[in-house]
């Protein structure tokens, strides 16, 4: 029992690093695409875009990614699932139950760390970003 209990431990670490670092690059890459639009946000706010609709927008590009990277990620877990039917006691490898539950943590996570990096563009001042360059 210990060779699977740490064999089970290990992966729960592994895979809270890779939530991890999937907040923090979805956190980057969010950041990044806002600052390059910085000039955009302050002609939409100067023109009447409400601090809302801003933020709905970052949020929205933010969440299509995720959800083509869940997409994407279903697949691959589906088709990697055999490898660790020898470590699940309980469930099949491909229980639909468990595949919901994870995707929608990692949307939720996705939507978070899009949420903090759209903070910075629904503030922004329309005369000093359409200044930037």
């Amino acid at each position: 029992m210990a060779r699977d209990r740490f064999t089970t431990w290990l992966l729960a670490v592994f895979a809270a690093v890779a939530v991890a670092l999937a907040l923090i690059g979805i956190h980057g890459v969010i950041a990044y695409t806002v600052g390059r639009q910085t000039r955009e946000f302050g002609i939409r706010i100067a023109l009447g875009a409400t601090r809302t609709e801003v933020l709905a927008m970052v949020v929205g590009q933010g969440l299509r990614l995720a959800v083509v990277g869940a997409l994407l990620g279903l697949l691959g877990a589906y088709a990697g699932a055999r490898a660790l039917d020898s470590l699940l006691f309980g469930v099949t490898a491909t229980d639909p139950l468990t595949f919901a539950v994870v995707t929608v943590m990692l949307l939720l996570v996705a939507t978070g760390a899009c949420y903090v990096a759209a903070r910075p563009a629904a503030g922004l001042d329309p005369a000093t970003a359409l200044r930037q360059e």
